[in-house]
Order: C-alpha cells, then sequence, then structure tokens
C-alpha cells in the first residue's frame, strides 16, 4: 500500500472503531511519511496539533510487544483532557492504561540540546494518564504499525501542573498503578530509558534529520511514556497512582 492508502486506512478505522490487520512489509520510514498524512487530515478537519506522545520508552515492556524501540505521535486538542473528566472505554478501541509523566514546553528544543538546556526548556512537569488503543486485534503489530496508527495515542489525561524544580529528581523515583483501590503494578522512572528528562532528548535528537515532521516547539505538550505495563480497562474502574521520591500529586481517573 502507499503512504496515502495506509493514512485512510487508520483514520477510517479510527472513525468507525474498528480494527484492521498491520501493514505488511511497511517501514518504519514509510510509516512515519503516512503519520504527517494522518496529522495533516486531522488538522483539515479542525483538529489541532497540541504535542507529542513517545511511545515505547518503557524497556521493560519491550519484549511483551515485540516492539524494542521508542516511537512516537501527536496529541491533539481533542484528545488533551484535564485529569479531573473521565474517560469513555467505548470511546477507543481496545484501550489501556498508561500513568506518565508530562512536560509543558516553554521554550523550542532543537537538537544537540543538553540536559541543561532541555530541563530549562520545560515550562511545567506533571502527571497524568495515556489512553493507548490498538487497532490491530490484541495488540500484535510491528513498531511501524503502531506509528502509522497515531503511535497509538487515545488521549491524555493530565493532573495540576507545576514549575520545574533543580531538585526534582526525574531518575529515581517510584510509581504504584492501582485498580479501584488494588496495586495492579509497580514501576519507576529508570523504565522510561533512565528518566522522563532522558525520554524527551530522545525524541528532539529523533526528529533531527526528519522532513515530514517539525522539532518541537514552545507550547508543546509531551508525555514521556507509561512507567509501568500498560493495562487494559473497563467502565466502572477507578484508576489512581501514588508516586514516591518526586513532588507530585497521586493521579486518579475514573472510567465510564
Amino acid at each position: 500500500m502507499q503512504t496515502d492508502e495506509i493514512a485512510a486506512a487508520v483514520l477510517a478505522a479510527l472513525a468507525e472503531r474498528r480494527q484492521i490487520a498491520p501493514f505488511a512489509g511497511l517501514t518504519t520510514p514509510a510509516a512515519y511519511r503516512a503519520a504527517a498524512l494522518v496529522r495533516d487530515a486531522r488538522i483539515g478537519r479542525g483538529e489541532r496539533v497540541v504535542g507529542r506522545k513517545i511511545g515505547f520508552t518503557n524497556r521493560t515492556i519491550w519484549d511483551e510487544y515485540s516492539v524494542h524501540a521508542p516511537i512516537w505521535g501527536y496529541v491533539y486538542d481533542r484528545t488533551l483532557h484535564d485529569l479531573a473528566e473521565p474517560a469513555d472505554a467505548a470511546g477507543f478501541v481496545e484501550p489501556r492504561i498508561e500513568p506518565e509523566i508530562v512536560f509543558g514546553l516553554g521554550r523550542d528544543l532543537r537538537p544537540g540540546a543538553g540536559a541543561d538546556e532541555i530541563a530549562a526548556a520545560i515550562a511545567w512537569v506533571a502527571h497524568g494518564f495515556e489512553i493507548v488503543q490498538s487497532l490491530y486485534a490484541g495488540w500484535r503489530f510491528a513498531a511501524a504499525d503502531t506509528v502509522a496508527a497515531f503511535g497509538l495515542h487515545g488521549g491524555l489525561w493530565v493532573g495540576p501542573r507545576r514549575p520545574l524544580r533543580p531538585d526534582d529528581d526525574l531518575e529515581n523515583f517510584e510509581i504504584a498503578l492501582s485498580r479501584n483501590g488494588v496495586v495492579a503494578d509497580r514501576g519507576r522512572a529508570a523504565n522510561v530509558l533512565d528518566g522522563p528528562l532522558h525520554a524527551l532528548r530522545h525524541l528532539v535528537e529523533v526528529l533531527k534529520d526528519d522532513p515530514d515532521h517539525p522539532p518541537l516547539n514552545a507550547g508543546e505538550i509531551v508525555t514521556t511514556g507509561t512507567l509501568t505495563r500498560a493495562f487494559p480497562i473497563a467502565p466502572g474502574e477507578v484508576w489512581t497512582t501514588d508516586l514516591s521520591g518526586l513532588d507530585l500529586p497521586g493521579a486518579r481517573l475514573a472510567v465510564i
């Protein structure tokens, strides 16, 4: 299939809330070209890009999905939510929940930026959940398939935002993820490419030579990948987190 056909296929599947077969022989560069066409189509129908999501930064789950490198996709105004809003499970295809650290950029970020420059570019930090979804049955796909299908992005729920502090330890904090008050999994900052700031730096460099996608700019929101395993969600569930070693409130998301 040509990239325009791939873009049309994933957009139709999203609109109809149905699944499709993975794309045979799709390469990652071709998938990102298709993703650019998907972005343009979504903008053309009135959506606005507000940031990026980085996926598969958690190396502990690479074998589970047979994807062994990070990918990324766009976040849109229609997929961005306040953490107080419930998540409607019916709006997604095979949805799963991921607890993440989210950054808001106050400055443009260009390749070659060092750790201090990247930290200085962050206007705020927050904790929240990404709902990811799979257009491919049973979450079986190749990495390129996930790139073409929105980076698996469904929605992003962001909690309270505050400035990043010099003493914020974004490499050593820990997290507990619970469903209806029962711990489902535990994770740590280092799972995410050694820490969320490292994940952000990775994305900055990935965009270096990409003619189809712009670099990161001031005002964008970037969510850095799941700190735990991703879990299926269902109506009636309440998902919560507890963070230790990082001064951010735990998150709470009700699923309807």
